[in-house]
């Protein structure tokens, strides 16, 4: 099965090209360009890459969030109107899960951040063992030293190295570089990329556990900022 992966819940957008279990080409910028500008001219030039076209595509995946509301809702639109056309199924993950794929072949705790600003960090922990990725907790929206306590605790019970990763991971490491067993990711699996949205998705595909591009809809931990100072306006 082909599937056309994509990711741009943050600042980096990818795109990725998989048959089964096979990745056939993918795309990663991390410029300070919008997703509006970047991810159509990625995908064309994917697919080419790849030696096929947008009509070999058989399904969609694509990470429906936490992240960037604007990031998000870009990558929800542009699967909702490619798959559309053909009703293909379509299989949406939490960015933060599919974070993990990037460390699939090493045992090791993975602690998924992403920038939510405001000194919070969108989480959540995985532990890898023999290519298998257990999630430890849901995703969620925590202070950065929150997370610290949580993080120490984990590495002084655990023997497992706990390696950060996501664009959040500068800012974290920062504050939990002093922890024993505790890294920042190498840079070549730094960031969330669109090959582990692929591969994230793949047993969506493999059972059924698909939706309709109607069906499919962005995850926000949060309300849009317009939304939240709204409120706020409202009980004061």
């Amino acid at each position: 099965m082909k599937i056309l992966a994509i990711e741009c819940s943050a600042t980096p957008a990818s795109v990725a090209v998989l048959d089964g279990d096979k990745l056939l080409a993918s795309a990663f910028v991390n410029v300070k360009l919008t997703h509006s500008q970047t991810l159509m001219p990625m995908i064309e030039s994917t697919l080419k890459a790849a030696k096929i076209n947008i009509n070999d595509i058989e399904g969609f995946a694509i990470s429906n969030g936490p992240g960037s509301f604007t990031g998000v809702r870009i990558g929800i639109s542009a699967v909702k109107g490619l798959a559309a056309a053909k009703k293909l199924p379509c299989v949406a993950v939490s960015t933060l899960y599919a974070m993990a794929q990037n460390y699939s072949d090493t045992d090791c705790i993975v602690c998924a951040v992403m920038d939510a600003r405001c000194n919070q960090l969108y989480n959540a922990i995985f532990d890898i063992q023999n290519g298998k990725i257990a999630r430890l907790c849901d995703d969620r929206a925590l202070l950065c030293n929150e997370l610290y306590e949580e993080i120490k605790n984990l590495s002084q019970s655990s023997s497992k190295c706990v390696i950060i990763v996501g664009d959040g991971a500068e800012i974290f490491y920062k504050v939990a570089k002093e922890l024993n067993n505790v890294k920042k990711a190498h840079p070549s699996r730094e960031f969330q990329n669109a090959v582990g949205v692929g591969y994230a998705a793949l047993n969506g595909f493999e059972t059924g556990n698909t939706l309709t591009p109607n069906e499919l809809l962005p995850f926000y931990l949060r309300l849009p900022q317009a939304e939240r100072e709204l409120k706020m306006k409202k009980e004061n």
